[in-house]
């Protein structure tokens, strides 16, 4: 199993969470039924984790990620880039086993890879700015 592989399929689901009624279980089955994954390389009892996780404390993640903002509102964060932050924000709040620094590397890698060229600064930044005030 491969913890960045599974994080990063992590991430496409919680992009798709905000875009469905689903309830995460049915967005796992669903995204496994029509995308070519290498099951053995995924580590489902994590993706399970994080999104049944992110899900349920959506509200909380939200705030956190909206305290460490410069002058920006949560819901002009492109839906890419704020899947990226909830999921980076969860594993440091709710997932001791996961170092920080290992978290927001991965958030900063999946910025690179999946969205804007901004965007590795700009989630760097925000992600800076919530150790800093922890």
């Amino acid at each position: 199993m491969n913890r960045r592989y599974s994080r990063e399929h992590g991430m496409k689901l919680l992009f798709g969470l905000d875009f469905s009624d689903s309830s995460p279980e049915e967005l796992i089955e669903n995204y496994i039924e029509n995308n070519q994954i290498d099951m053995e390389k995924i580590d489902m009892e994590y993706l399970k984790d994080i999104l049944n996780g992110v899900a349920e404390n959506k509200g909380e993640i939200d705030k956190a990620i909206e305290k460490n903002l410069s002058n920006w509102k949560i819901d002009r964060i492109s839906k890419v880039d704020l899947a990226i932050l909830r999921l980076c924000v969860y594993e440091i709040l709710y997932k001791k086993d996961i170092p920080d620094k290992v978290s927001v590397n991965e958030a900063i890698n999946l910025s690179k890879k999946y969205s804007g060229e901004k965007s590795p600064s700009f989630i760097n930044g925000v992600l800076g700015k919530f150790f800093k005030k922890e």
